[in-house]
């Protein structure tokens, strides 16, 4: 067994590109319940009432939709060189920059599939103004029952051509172990579920049979109950929301799932009821082509546009 490396922490926010910016505005706000934190040129800063970090979504307007960038918070100045480092041999390293609104100095890179990362470790803390301050010293704000009341980013899933090599680069260059895959019959790879920490999934891997490069498959914000989650559907139901794929509980990482699109046309997702690998000798549990093709837990078929 290779010794783990713990140098980045976890996922700090996503940026996500949308042609509609008002009209995603108002889903993220009013219908999965985050919070304006900031604004800046083109972008808004939005969060979930459980995040310790200012923000846990970037949202720039663009021509069209997409993953403008990962940010993923070390946990060190030092662990962070030792990343930057680990980049730069693969020659993926882009470079660094000022930072960005809660956070300080970060640096770039892309993955082999080209999707952007950038990795910091300053990061403020997020201070609530008076009406959102909670009566709990621990909790980072006051609960909110607007929308979905989405309460912190979950994860991200990207699509690649080559799910092999983007898994190895996640492994060897950001430190993420792979806890589950799909292998089908003829060698190669369908997805890979990693993270950083004890959490079932965090960053996803998923075949990308279009053709393109450095696409998104969707963006994951949890709650705490699946009774939540439900209720956020029939909320999306009654806002006109186009529900992709109901809620049901995955086979892989078994979350509860519901997936939606905002208006800017990305898919989004509200889960929960993930589970947790507490093992420090755990191998990842390879799923099978033909297992997989069995669809969910609960015999729900994967759709077609996944």
């Amino acid at each position: 067994m290779t010794e783990p490396v713990h140098d980045l922490a976890h996922i700090a926010h996503a940026e996500l590109l949308t042609p509609f910016p008002d009209d995603s505005l108002h889903f993220f706000v009013d219908l999965f319940g985050m919070e304006i934190e900031h604004r800046r040129g083109q972008s808004v800063f939005l969060r979930g009432w459980g995040e310790y970090q200012p923000y846990g979504l970037k949202l720039t307007e663009s021509e069209l939709p997409g993953l403008g960038h990962i940010a993923i918070r070390a946990w060190s100045s030092e662990a962070l060189n030792r990343r930057v480092a680990a980049i730069e041999a693969t020659g993926l390293g882009i470079g660094w920059n000022d930072g960005d609104h809660g956070h300080g100095p970060a640096y770039e890179s892309r993955d082999p599939d080209g999707h952007r990362f950038e990795i910091f470790f300053e990061q403020d803390r997020y201070v609530p103004p008076e009406h959102l301050r909670p009566r709990l010293k621990n909790v980072p704000q006051r609960h909110v029952d607007r929308g979905a009341a989405v309460k912190r980013i979950d994860h991200v899933n990207v699509l690649a051509a080559d799910v092999a090599a983007n898994r190895r680069f996640a492994e060897e260059q950001l430190a993420y172990r792979t806890y589950e895959q799909v292998i089908n019959d003829d060698g190669t790879e369908q997805g890979a579920w990693m993270s950083l920490s004890i959490a079932a999934h965090e960053l996803i891997y998923t075949a990308d049979h279009a053709g393109g490069n450095g696409r998104l498959h969707h963006l994951a914000w949890f709650v705490d109950t699946r009774e939540e989650l439900l209720r956020a559907a029939d909320l999306f139901l009654d806002a006109d929301v186009p529900i992709e794929a109901a809620p049901s509980k995955h086979a892989v990482a078994q979350g509860m799932f519901l997936y939606v699109y905002e208006p800017g046309g990305n898919r989004v997702e509200v889960t929960t009821g993930t589970h947790f690998i507490f093992d420090p000798a755990y191998e990842p549990v390879v799923w099978s082509q033909a297992e997989r093709a069995r669809g969910q837990a609960w015999g729900v078929k994967t759709i077609e546009t996944f």
